[in-house]
């Protein structure tokens, strides 16, 4: 066991310091509200096991804080909020239950933050890695409304929402990516192994190459003369990527390109679609305001090509020209979304109505899906087949002139 420094105060609320014994600053924090003492800080005393390693350290650093693991904290936090546990209770026993470190650590960092009075928005805003604008917001909303537990279950409900989407789009994209890692493989393997050995026989025997052949050679000898260009280009180009696609306008380049591609494009609007419906209707059946939803919604839509339009039907909106006009104005909203919007409106049943739209890209994008994955074998088999009969060719046509010479 190790010695842990702590500072607290009872329930009369006098300030207490001393040291305890446990196996972690964790399990010291619970001996001491057992005991009815609220622990302020828990530390490892000088000299002693402090209990965060650098291995922890490094565990901390490498492990984000995935879907999942917010997905179980929002719905602990539902339930003893729900159940009338104090915050800093409740935090006290979310964070020993949690077992994502990085996650552990924000926890505790939260619960220190609301002893000093901190509101329970701003300790979420503090931490932007593990929860989003909309989380930061949604809370907010709650807090205003006071209906906080009403607001995580529908926050525990998006999360989840748009983590099997994503579980999906990975899924269907997994396979074919395997294929065109393996087949570049196998298109360098016979590139630099295969058909050099060839063209050396065919060469000694005086054969004219064809074309297919001499191609091969040339990037043969291409790679073999400027590899170090090649790898240098292929990284630089990389890192330039990397850096252009983290600056706002590379962002915006980079989501615009990807909805203007055939197929792929479609998923990517259906995907935005159903995060706007989904994540509106939750905003609204909060008690946010239009104007504020839109503002929320520019920061978590997660497309900047689209986010970017939400100003223009912000300012739309403060003309007081409804919702339904400014969305026909914008690019990328597709007809069904604004139709129905305008139904909604109309009728007064605006988030019954952003809920269909939701649940029909849902759809929508489960189908275009299965399309894709259905429609990537045959693409991918055609691939293949026409690098391999390149290569074939390169190969058996000397060598039929080679059985010519033979004979």
């Amino acid at each position: 066991m190790a010695k842990f420094v702590y500072k607290a105060i009872n329930e009369q609320g006098e300030n207490l310091s001393g040291s305890i014994e446990a196996e972690s600053p964790e399990m010291a924090t619970s001996i001491l509200s057992a005991r009815g003492i609220i622990p302020l800080s828990v530390k490892g005393e000088a000299g002693a096991g402090s209990g965060t390693s650098i291995l922890d350290q490094l565990n901390e650093w490498l492990t984000p804080v995935k879907a999942p693991d917010l997905i179980i904290f929002t719905k602990q936090f539902r339930t003893l909020l729900k159940s009338g546990v104090p915050i800093v209770k409740l935090l006290e026993v979310v964070g020993s239950q949690t077992e994502n470190i990085k996650l552990k650590k924000i926890i505790h960092s939260m619960n220190d933050d609301i002893r000093e009075g901190a509101s329970l928005h701003d300790v979420f805003k503090k931490h932007p890695k593990a929860f989003s604008p909309l989380y930061c917001s949604m809370m907010k909303a709650g807090e205003a409304s006071g209906a906080l537990p009403e607001v995580l279950e529908r926050l525990a409900f998006i999360i989840e929402h748009e983590h099997r989407i994503k579980s999906d789009v990975k899924s269907a994209l997994q396979y074919p990516m395997i294929v065109i890692i393996f087949l570049c493989v196998a298109f360098f393997v016979l590139l630099t192994f295969v058909i050099p050995k060839f063209v050396r026989v065919f060469v000694s025997a005086g054969i004219d190459l064809p074309v297919p052949t001499r191609i091969c050679m040339f990037m043969y000898e291409f790679m073999a003369n400027y590899w170090y260009f090649l790898i240098a280009s292929i990284v630089t180009g990389m890192i330039a990527l990397f850096y252009y696609i983290k600056t706002e306008q590379g962002r915006y380049v980079c989501d615009a390109f990807f909805m203007k591609i055939p197929v792929i494009g479609a998923l990517f609007i259906k995907a935005a679609m159903s995060r706007f419906a989904s994540i509106f209707a939750i905003l609204q059946s909060s008690g946010v305001d239009i104007l504020d939803s839109m503002k929320i919604l520019s920061g978590t839509i997660g497309n900047l090509a689209i986010a970017r339009e939400f100003q223009n039907i912000i300012n739309r909106l403060e003309e007081g020209r409804g919702i339904a006009e400014p969305l026909a104005k914008a690019r990328y909203f597709t007809p069904i979304v604004i139709n129905m919007i305008a139904i909604g409106e109309e009728s007064g049943n605006l988030e019954e109505m952003l809920e269909e739209i939701s649940a029909h890209y849902d759809f929508e994008l489960q189908y275009a899906m299965k399309k894709l994955s259905d429609a990537i074998g045959p693409i991918l088999t055609i691939g293949l087949a026409a690098v391999v009969g390149f290569f074939a060719l390169a190969i058996f046509l000397p060598m039929w002139d080679l059985t010519k010479v033979v004979k």
